[in-house]
């Protein structure tokens, strides 16, 4: 069985903890029956001996197997990771939604996808980067009584992610500590207003008005002063042409969105000018989470 699971790039500028969407750089795992339990990492994480040992995937996929099945089975797991650690684009949301899935479907088990995002919500509060991970596409989502409400809208081939990954992480936590504990009138409805903005601009394909939509006074500047450059990464790819450009999540990610006949150009400019950070430009995913037997 194989299990894939896109990347995710949450807020979106002002819609946080709510805005989200799935890009095609995903993690996968391969599940085999075995005479014992083992385990193979590839890609991201790979230098990291204590991934293997500390898999949060192997510990929630037992929580579920083991709640699923009476059989004591063991089982070989091989994972190939393409998403970055640590830097804002949903890899443990990733872990998270495959491992559950996984144990639902090599019982034989058919699992929703509402179910399983209600599932992923008990290990993920927010529902911004489970959302796309399962649905795919775009999504503007909310809790409201332990269950997740949302809608997914699909995102168009005629646009492309401009993804930067800077050479070092920013805590999440520190990240959130950061954020002040009160917001003045004026900036809570700054946010409303563009979060409410970028969303209908999202979901009647307004893409020329990202670029004032995706502007925030919630997070973005108090997460982006751990890593001051990443102004400058914003500053660039706006000037090169991305219809936006916003902090991925927490960060360390600069995510942007372009046409496709301007994203080499972003591409190349943001290159030339941060040699030592990765650039890539890649398509959005509208499948999300993905099974094959």
């Amino acid at each position: 069985m194989r299990v894939s699971v896109p990347a995710t790039s949450a807020n979106l500028g002002p819609g946080f903890d709510c805005l989200g969407l799935a890009v095609a750089l995903k993690n996968q795992v391969i599940i085999r029956p075995s005479k014992f339990h083992s385990v193979s990492l590839k890609g991201e994480g790979s230098n990291n001996p204590a991934l293997k040992d500390n898999n949060m995937f192997i510990s929630i996929f037992n929580d579920f197997y083991h709640n699923l099945s009476n059989k004591k089975r063991f089982f070989r797991f091989e994972f190939f990771n393409e998403i970055p650690l640590s830097r804002g684009l949903g890899s443990s949301s990733a872990v998270i939604v495959s491992a559950i899935a996984s144990a639902y479907a090599i019982e034989g088990i058919e699992l929703e996808r509402d179910k399983l995002l209600n599932l992923a919500l008990a290990y993920e509060s927010h529902p911004d980067n489970i959302t796309p991970a399962v649905m795919g596409g775009f999504n503007a989502a909310t809790v409201q009584d332990n269950e997740v409400k949302y809608i997914n809208k699909p995102m168009p081939k005629s646009l492309k992610a401009v993804i930067v990954v800077p050479n070092r992480a920013i805590s999440t936590a520190l990240s959130r500590k950061t954020l002040p504990f009160k917001y003045s009138k004026e900036d809570t409805v700054f946010n409303i207003s563009h979060s409410s903005l970028l969303t209908a601009a999202f979901m009647s394909e307004n893409w020329e008005m990202l670029k004032y939509a995706s502007q925030d006074m919630v997070h973005q500047k108090y997460r982006m002063k751990h890593m001051p450059e990443l102004f400058d990464v914003q500053k660039t790819a706006l000037k090169s042409g991305a219809l936006m450009s916003t902090l991925s999540g927490s960060g360390s990610t600069l995510f942007s969105i372009a046409y496709n006949q301007d994203s080499n150009k972003i591409e190349q400019a943001l290159k030339n000018k941060f040699p030592h950070f990765k650039v890539f430009t890649i398509d959005f995913d509208n499948q999300g989470v993905k099974i094959e037997l």
